[in-house]
């Protein structure tokens, strides 16, 4: 039976909801930020776009989808929205995924022009990569672009920023607003068209969910081309009046912490990994001003939650969850509703379907629907195909507990069959991390001849052993089954850009062992 969450959120096109927020905000009010430290107002925001979208115009059809690759900072939500008034779909590319993915991205996607900038490839050293993509992609520097832009232009913007909608290209919430790729934690990444109205949707839904000030100011580590740093940390903001502060990368363990302090920032946005780095790092006043913090795209320890309350005077640590194909956020938690070991309630206008998975129990399969859901994957020809009846089956086995939080029990594709019994990795996981919660790990399943599968716990923590998870399970009275028996110790687990871990190279690296 679906289960519903009322109050659905209306669409917008994305350039639209903008300048509506522009309306209700003031003109003037500076909502835009990052390391360089010069602020823009909405107006700034508006006029730059119409400059440098006016240029894109001139070397790429309408339609047309355009790779952006750049960090998280002014430049890229500049870029977007540059996109965006000229009727361009921005197609956000993953510069840490490796030159594979990059290249089926942008043959998945059609893509012709890649948009990045000079300094961004000469800081992040990625000439090889640019080099790799020259023969078949345009590759297109923003410096060369706003070299360009001359006074005429510069006249045009101005007119243009005041009166966008005049000059904005026609647009409606069912175009297509951007495409990600999924961060292929489990396998390779899939092409993801969001419309404007499901990223917009999406923003009114959290908004609608969580109190938000207009005077606060979101601090955004996490990168553009996943979907939870581009809608919360980007859209979020600028749409309902914050201040978004964008920094280029959440691996800054040291400087990020007083930036925080110093950009007087009342959000935070970030994964379990890197908050537990942030807090570590961060010296006495750094994160006590903060409102709260949100985590996702992967499971909060009850270590974090512990040491962030522990070191920065009980500032809520919010646990979320979503899927690049909902905009993202599907769940999250509230300040006023903090449910550890949960992801909170389901978001305004989300209907959910729970399908019981054979052999596991306690939870069921989850299917999502609302004005979030995207529009489709991209096939191989580059077309897209729509969920069916407009259900995205999310892969996630949970349960939605009578208060209507959300238990995240597991990926269907991170359960193992073990001697009959389905078993879950994430489970294996957790008791792992209740022995050594300073370190990082990972359990994955391996075949086995006499069980089936068998279970392999890849950690940092160099002196673990079975013995010491064998006694932790009978403790909290955890099935024997759920131990791993095999320990494959590394100097560092895996993780992706994004901060989730990298099951592939996980797998890779325990079958190399194997083999070995």
């Amino acid at each position: 039976m679906p289960r519903a969450n009322d109050a659905p959120a209306g669409q917008r096109a994305v350039f639209d909801a903008l300048l509506d927020a522009r309306d209700t905000y003031g003109a003037k009010k500076l909502i835009l930020e990052d390391q360089e430290r010069n602020p823009l107002s909405y107006t700034d925001l508006i006029r730059a776009a119409f400059a440098l979208g006016g240029k894109i115009a001139g070397f790429t059809d309408k339609g047309e989808r355009v790779a952006v690759m750049l960090p998280s900072s002014s430049a890229v939500v500049v870029t977007f929205f540059a996109l965006h008034a000229f009727g361009r779909v921005p197609t956000m590319l993953n510069f840490t995924s490796g030159l594979r993915n990059l290249k089926s991205a942008c043959r998945t996607a059609r893509i012709k022009t890649v948009l990045t900038s000079r300094r961004f490839i000469d800081q992040g050293k990625l000439d090889d990569l640019i080099d790799a993509l020259s023969p078949d992609y345009a590759i297109i520097y923003l410096e060369d672009v706003r070299a360009r832009i001359g006074l005429a232009d510069k006249a045009k913007a101005a007119l243009a920023g005041a009166l966008p909608r005049r000059f904005r290209a026609p647009c409606s919430p069912s175009d297509p607003g951007v495409i990600l790729f999924t961060s292929g934690s489990f396998g390779a990444p899939r092409g993801v068209m969001l419309s404007q109205g499901n990223l917009t949707a999406n923003a009114e839904q959290i908004a609608a969910h969580i109190d938000l000030d207009p005077d606060w100011v979101m601090f955004n580590p996490l990168p553009t081309f996943h979907c939870f740093g581009l809608t919360a940390g980007v859209l979020l903001p600028l749409l309902t009046g914050m201040k978004a502060f964008e920094y280029p990368s959440p691996l800054h363990v040291k400087q990020i912490p007083p930036l925080i302090r110093d950009s007087k920032a009342s959000i935070l946005l970030a994964t379990d990994t890197f908050v537990n780095q942030y807090a570590r790092a961060a010296e006495p006043g750094d994160l006590s001003a903060l409102r709260f913090v949100v985590c996702g795209a992967e499971r909060v320890r009850d270590e974090t939650h512990n040491l962030v309350a522990e070191r920065f005077g009980g500032v809520p640590l919010l646990e979320g969850y979503g899927a690049t194909e909902a905009s993202p956020v599907i769940a999250v938690n509230k300040p006023n509703g903090n449910k550890r070991g949960t992801v909170g309630p389901l978001l305004p206008g989300m209907t959910a379907r729970i399908e019981p998975v054979e052999g596991i129990e306690g939870g069921g399969l989850l299917h999502v629907q609302g004005p979030n859901v995207m529009m489709g994957y991209l096939n191989e020809a580059g077309d897209v195909e729509p969920p069916v009846g407009g259900w995205h089956d999310t892969g996630d086995v949970v349960e939605i507990d009578q208060d209507g939080y959300v238990h995240i029990k597991g990926r269907v594709k991170r359960f193992a069959k073990i001697g009959g019994e389905m078993v879950s990795l994430t489970a294996a996981e957790e008791l792992a991390a209740g022995v050594w919660p300073d370190a990082r790990h990972a359990v994955i399943s391996m075949p086995d001849a006499k069980k089936g599968e068998r279970l392999v716990l890849v950690t940092d923590r160099l002196d673990a052993q079975v013995a010491p998870l064998v006694a932790h399970a009978q403790t909290v009275g955890a099935p024997e089954l759920a131990v791993p028996r095999r320990i494959l110790r590394v100097p560092e687990v895996p993780v992706l850009g994004t901060g989730k871990t990298d099951y592939v190279a996980i797998q890779r690296m325990a079958e190399t062992d194997r083999a070995a």
